[in-house]
């Protein structure tokens, strides 16, 4: 069944039914999974290596944000120096790529410039299957990358590809979204939080 399948006339009401949507997607996401994805970018940045982000839409918003949170937040008490970069964040590049070759190759024509062997890609897309993210993650595992992808509804061809498929159970943008945001959240505080001293952690605001 999807959400929201009738209509509402009451914010509040709907408020609550897509917080209960919301509730279930959170939960539903396997946390086994998630200490991989954890273990692999724990490992990443500890060696120095690059992740590179890329999403469309909100997902590329996510994108972004994930460099603030992993980058500069992450590196605060921790000891690490996370080198994060959104292959959406730079839009004169993104443009010209879309213009001057397709839209479908803004994402991995920047990995093959720029990605190392020993880097890593976290892929962000509700659907799993826009074609610049998949042909990004095709990319990165063909090098031998760890690819670890974000997805809802039926997890697309990226669910397939990645090295760890975060997946949310849910059918709607919003709900996804709200859950990948939150995902990208939790794994870059507790990879942070998980390299400082305890008398440290009570005293910063995560």
């Amino acid at each position: 069944m999807t959400f929201p399948n009738q209509k509402f006339g009451d914010i509040a009401a709907y408020a609550d039914a897509y917080f209960d949507q919301w509730q279930k997607a959170a939960a539903s996401v396997d946390r086994s999974k998630l200490a991989e994805a954890a273990n692999i970018l724990g490992r990443l940045y500890e060696r120095g290596g690059v992740l590179w982000v890329c999403g469309n839409g909100g997902s590329a918003a996510i994108s972004n944000h994930l460099i603030c949170d992993h980058g500069k937040l992450l590196a605060t008490d921790s000891g690490l120096t996370p080198h994060v970069h959104s292959l959406v964040a730079n839009m004169p590049v993104v443009t010209a790529i879309a213009n001057d070759i397709s839209y479908d190759e803004v994402f991995v024509h920047q990995l093959r410039l720029n990605a190392k062997p020993d880097d890593a890609v976290v892929t962000i897309s509700s659907s799993g299957d826009s074609e610049n993210v998949v042909r990004a993650a095709k990319w990165a595992r063909d090098q031998g990358m760890d690819v670890i992808s974000m997805t809802g509804f039926n997890g697309g061809r990226t669910a397939e590809l990645a090295t760890v498929n975060l997946h949310v159970d849910a059918d709607n943008y919003g709900v996804i979204e709200d859950t990948h945001q939150a995902l990208m959240h939790l794994l870059g505080q507790y990879l942070r939080q998980a390299r400082m001293d305890e008398g440290v952690i009570k005293q910063r605001k995560f």
